[in-house]
């Protein structure tokens, strides 16, 4: 008798516990399909307002398929994060994806990196941006997949030494991209956060743009836009004229590539983290010393080739010319893509 009441109480828990997974699994349905709604609502407001009025469509995964990609989002398969995301390795059918979620309320910036990306796409220095998931709170983003990480990575992580033709090659890939976003849209692109951080590498050392959360787009008729200090406190290298007047223009990403051409070239890291602005006395080191001792030793070695040094130093000097205060005085990013162009050719 006992034994049968016991079995009728565990029966009664356990249809209890199916009637609690089914409410939670439909609770569960309901706020994907909510989110779902209002996420792709927000993305085709913001794809319509940078596409000149034509939406462009993007694929749109599953909550479920992001999931087994990233095997429940296990931690040991994140690749990359910082203070804003978490960037996963995952395997969508049977190929390698970056899968990018947001770890802090970041909606209007996800919103944004969507149509400022799928908007650049067809630049191969651009990490192409393979779909999205609308089905939870903040949109998570699903990126090609760069096998080396960022360009930081490629310096710390990697044991493969960066040769001085390598460098340069990445420098004017990247300074072309940039060119791309200022020159081939009827209104412009700032980037406004250019930097070791938001350049990936794929396998064949081929640099890939990304990071356009905070991107912004110069309106018609305008030479810059008016952006709040919220906004500059998340850039890293951002030029003393934001800081003196809150106006971005195509010269704010060309200070902030000044900077990454510095770090490529030293193989030092300029700013310490999440410190605003430059360390000032990092010019002054370089400005003031031979060039063969303050660029990386590993571009150096074996290097014994007449020019190399002149070749260097030509590449130090655009770089300075880059991150000079007054915006005027800086060059475009053409005119920076041409000269590295012309420095890479000097020495092949």
């Amino acid at each position: 008798m006992q034994g049968r009441v016991q079995a009728m109480q565990n029966r009664d828990r356990e249809n209890l516990l199916r009637i609690c997974r089914r409410k939670r699994e439909s609770a569960g349905e309901r706020d994907r399909e909510k989110a779902f709604i209002q996420n792709g609502s927000r993305v085709l407001e913001k794809l319509v307002a940078t596409s000149n009025g034509k939406p462009i469509p993007i694929h749109n995964f599953s909550y479920e398929e992001l999931r087994t990609a990233t095997n429940d989002f296990d931690p040991h398969l994140i690749i990359h994060r910082n203070r804003w995301y978490k960037g996963y390795k995952g395997y969508i059918k049977d190929r390698i994806a970056f899968i990018k979620k947001a770890t802090c309320d970041s909606a209007e910036e996800v919103f944004t990196d969507i149509a400022i990306t799928v908007k650049v796409s067809d630049h191969k220095n651009v990490l192409k941006l393979v779909g999205c998931c609308l089905e939870t709170e903040i949109v998570i983003l699903v990126y090609e997949f760069a096998g080396k990480g960022t360009l930081r990575d490629r310096f710390v992580v990697s044991d493969e030494p960066m040769t001085r033709q390598g460098r340069l090659k990445m420098a004017r890939e990247i300074a072309h991209a940039t060119s791309y976003l200022h020159t081939a849209f009827s209104r412009p692109i700032i980037h406004t956060n250019i930097n070791l951080d938001t350049v990936f590498v794929d396998q064949n050392d081929i640099p890939k743009l990304t990071g356009f959360s905070f991107s912004l787009i110069i309106p018609e008729g305008e030479i810059h836009v008016n952006d709040n200090w919220k906004r500059g406190m998340t850039t890293l290298f951002q030029c003393p004229n934001y800081f003196a007047t809150g106006c971005i223009t195509e010269k704010t990403d060309v200070y902030c590539f000044g900077w990454l051409l510095l770090e490529l070239l030293t193989g030092k890291r300029c700013l310490d983290s999440w410190q605003i602005g430059p360390k000032l006395n990092v010019l002054s080191q370089f400005r003031n010393s031979p060039i063969n001792t303050i660029v990386d030793p590993e571009i150096l070695a074996g290097e014994g080739r007449v020019g190399v040094e002149q070749q260097l130093q030509a590449a130090m000097d655009l770089a300075f010319s880059c991150i000079v205060e007054d915006p005027i005085k800086r060059p475009t990013m053409v005119d920076v893509t041409k000269e590295l162009r012309r420095i890479e050719r000097s020495i092949p």
